[in-house]
């Protein structure tokens, strides 16, 4: 386990910046709860075998004693560096997205399990969107109680969804809760 050198910290918090924009500052200076310090510390990025954790300062001093052979993860995984070097969000991200997204989309009930199932999401599924929201920006995908589903990328601006079709895709998916089932193995 590693610290990210600058090429690593850069792809990182650019992928962040796409979902959470200026609230990128609250997750990196967020003080930690975790430990037994008196000065509580701050959660930090940590590097392990392609995969990038987000863990607080003083669980990372603690797994030093732990070789790197034997260390499975620590903290929260919320991504990982595919073989080509660009940096990937795993689903694994999602509740440290919701907590800070910029831009978020509501799902009517009728196409919650759509989304879950890996598809993008469609205009007729569509509950309601944030204001301003670009195509191309990062968007958090909720149910309508607010319960965070996934993530992806908006295909198209606040003001194409009110004139468009209603099966044209408004959101491509990223990653969704239902990952947790399908890819197992993996996470």
């Amino acid at each position: 386990m590693r610290p990210l050198d600058e090429k690593e910290t850069a792809a990182v918090f650019e992928k962040l910046f796409k979902f959470t924009g200026p609230n990128l500052k609250h997750i990196v200076e967020r003080p930690a709860v975790e430990g037994p310090d008196d000065p509580p510390g701050r959660y930090c990025f940590r590097l392990h075998k392609n995969r990038v954790y987000y863990a607080s300062e003083s669980l990372v001093r603690r797994s030093t004693n732990v070789s790197r052979a034997r260390l499975a993860g620590i903290g929260t995984c919320i991504g990982k560096f595919t073989h080509h070097g660009s940096f990937r969000l795993t689903v694994q991200a999602l509740d440290l997205l919701a907590a800070h997204a910029r831009h978020k989309v509501w799902l009517k009930p009728t196409a919650e399990m759509s989304f879950l199932y890996g598809n993008s999401v469609l205009k007729s599924g569509l509950g309601r969107i944030t204001d301003n929201v670009k195509s191309g920006d990062g968007v958090v995908v909720f149910s309508m109680t607010d319960v965070p589903l996934g993530f992806g990328v908006a295909a198209r601006s606040t003001q194409d969804c009110r004139k468009a079709h209603a099966d044209a895709i408004v959101v491509n998916h990223q990653a969704d809760a239902g990952e947790y089932l399908r890819n197992e193995a993996e996470l």
